[in-house]
């Protein structure tokens, strides 16, 4: 016989849904801060032609 899960905790979501925000958080100031080397040209780790 099936008997229907268990709902996720409010606070369990907002845990996991912290979790992806942080994650994305970080990423896209890596990306902006690696432009940012680029672009004043002061990058050591990623090569570029001018």
């Amino acid at each position: 016989m099936r008997v229907p899960k268990k709902r996720t905790s409010t606070s369990k979501k907002k845990i996991r849904k912290n979790f992806w925000k942080k994650k994305a958080y970080w990423t896209a100031l890596k990306a902006f801060s690696l432009a940012q080397s680029i672009f004043t040209g002061n990058s050591k780790s990623f090569i570029s032609n001018k």
